[in-house]
């Protein structure tokens, strides 16, 4: 007897390395604009760990807006341009201004470490410095993905790389005094 969810979250489709766009175009799993979106999932899931372990509510709140727009940044990279219209919401100025509020009032209450820091003065900086690199990661596929000309919204770029920023800011935040790296070189 087989118990088949009609709900169920198993296409089979990736038992043959293939897998859907949001849009709905069936595409292998190696695809740069799968691996793109990949590394923002994967960012969301590092942030939700963060979330967890930051001190202020004020920062869990910033985090999760954070992974809320991450959403809106996965289905525009999983959607091919011609059917970017069937989005309810794209990458656009208004979304990238509210991303740069929050980063310059948090930008406004950390002191900017002057020079190359050691992440990890705590769990929560830790996780926000792992989120900032998988973030990195994804702003150089994004690169490609506007190189190839795949995706057109370069607006999407400059969000991720805004994002990185505040991320930045919040594990410094978190952290509290810095650990520097020291060139013992010089």
């Amino acid at each position: 007897m087989s118990l088949t969810n009609p709900k169920s979250i198993t296409t089979k489709t990736g038992d043959q390395g293939m897998t859907r766009l949001f849009s709905g175009e069936q595409v292998l799993k190696t695809s740069l604009r799968i691996d793109a979106y990949g590394d923002v999932d994967e960012a969301t899931s590092i942030l939700g760990i963060a979330r967890h372990h930051v001190r202020s509510e004020e920062n869990q709140t910033l985090i999760l807006f954070v992974q809320k727009s991450l959403s809106r940044i996965c289905a525009e990279l999983a959607t091919t341009e011609e059917k970017l219209s069937r989005l309810k919401a794209r990458v656009d100025q208004p979304f990238l201004n509210e991303l740069e509020v929050r980063r310059e009032r948090l930008e406004s209450q950390v002191t900017i470490p002057n020079g190359f820091i050691v992440p990890a003065g705590s769990l929560a900086a830790a996780h926000l410095d792992h989120a900032r690199t998988v973030v990195r990661r994804a702003e150089r596929k994004v690169v490609q993905l506007l190189q190839a000309k795949e995706i057109t919204n370069g607006l999407t770029l400059v969000w991720l790389n805004r994002l990185s920023d505040l991320l930045y800011l919040l594990a410094r935040h978190e952290e509290g005094k810095p650990i520097y790296v020291k060139d013992d070189a010089t």
